[in-house]
């Protein structure tokens, strides 16, 4: 858990967020919201944008709180990442790519180990659930509410999730939750029925693109489709290494049994990709319009019963892709299926 103290919370500038935001706080009519979509489009951001707009004094009178104004005192100690009456809950393996501080909640105890330090955990625990209740139950350093950010909340584990459950059924006094998930069903049901949603789907196409472009990413266009329409997802997939021309290039080199397009990807990455290649391919096959590649890049349609029989392998491979036990092995022996699967002619028998 991150309290507003160790947050580093900077402005947001997705543009495709400011709709979004102005109908959650327009609409909301509960004191938990539940932003959820599909990720790599802001969820997090958003739920940063409603909570400073709740703790937001520029309108101190108003019926319901409107866009945060960016200038208050407020407003100034959240963007400084130093609000008192604001806390992020998030698992320790992400708060470094968030840009949050240390976590005591999350920080190995004595005798734990080195173990510990060398991995940091995916989950939300139950002692971060407990010091939120601590902030919970003081009184409002400014007096406006008292908020607490959860994400993303499909990583709560199930005691901490059991633990949450009172509080956000019977919240004290002005405290206030946004939680953010890509995954909403991996919720336990009683913490959905408690949350209003807050519906974030895929930006306009044109706006991502702009934004892609002023971020410095070259060619667009390419890795926004590769990602689903997914700006952000886009930008992290460069990061990672994954080039537009490479990118294009992937269905031919595994036309041709050639693995080192994926050499320099993470694995979880490069399977991904794979899968994405195999989806396109049983889209062309069946005449439909490719989802991630350009269908320029794709080769004619290929033998729909291949494809998916090399799918099924490949989702196999998908569920040990954080710990394989050789990677290039992997990634090689994948590719060469991927030839075969590519290789059966439309209508012959697999």
């Amino acid at each position: 858990m991150v309290s507003g103290q160790d947050a580093g919370v900077a402005r947001i500038d997705q543009p495709w967020l400011d709709s979004p935001l102005r109908d959650a706080l327009r609409h909301a009519r509960s004191h938990a919201l539940l932003v959820q979509g599909p990720a790599g489009v802001g969820q997090y951001e958003l739920a940063l944008l409603l909570a400073q707009s709740w703790l937001c004094e520029a309108h101190p009178g108003a019926s319901a709180p409107s866009q945060a104004c960016g200038q208050c005192a407020s407003c100034r100690l959240f963007q400084a990442g130093s609000h008192p009456d604001f806390q992020v809950l998030v698992p320790e393996a992400l708060r470094e790519s968030l840009g949050l501080g240390s976590d005591e909640a999350e920080a190995p105890k004595d005798g734990e180990g080195k173990a510990s330090k060398a991995k940091p955990s995916r989950e939300i625990k139950i002692d971060a659930i407990r010091k939120m209740l601590g902030f919970a139950q003081v009184s409002c350093a400014r007096g406006r509410a008292k908020v607490v950010l959860i994400y993303p909340a499909e990583a709560l584990n199930h005691v901490a999730a059991n633990a949450l459950l009172k509080t956000l059924e019977e919240p004290a006094g002005v405290l206030r939750f946004v939680l953010a998930s890509a995954d909403p069903e991996g919720l336990l049901p009683t913490i959905r029925s408690r949350c209003q949603p807050v519906p974030l789907g895929l930006p306009d196409r044109e706006l991502a693109l702009q934004w892609l472009v002023k971020q410095g990413l070259d060619a667009p266009e390419i890795l926004l489709s590769a990602t689903g329409g997914r700006p952000q997802e886009a930008l992290r997939w460069a990061a990672d290494g994954v080039k537009p021309e490479t990118w294009r290039e992937l269905p031919r080199r595994v036309a041709q049994a050639d693995a080192s397009a994926l050499a320099d990807w993470p694995v979880p990455r490069a399977i991904d990709a794979l899968q994405r290649l195999a989806h396109d391919l049983v889209r062309t096959s069946i005449g439909a319009p490719p989802s991630y590649f350009p269908r320029d890049a794709l080769p004619a349609p290929r033998n729909t019963a291949a494809i998916q029989a090399w799918s099924r392998v490949l989702l196999d491979a998908a569920r040990h892709a954080e710990h394989p036990l050789n990677a290039n092995l992997l990634l090689e022996s994948l590719v060469t299926q991927g030839q075969m699967a590519m290789r059966v002619k439309v209508g012959a028998q697999v």
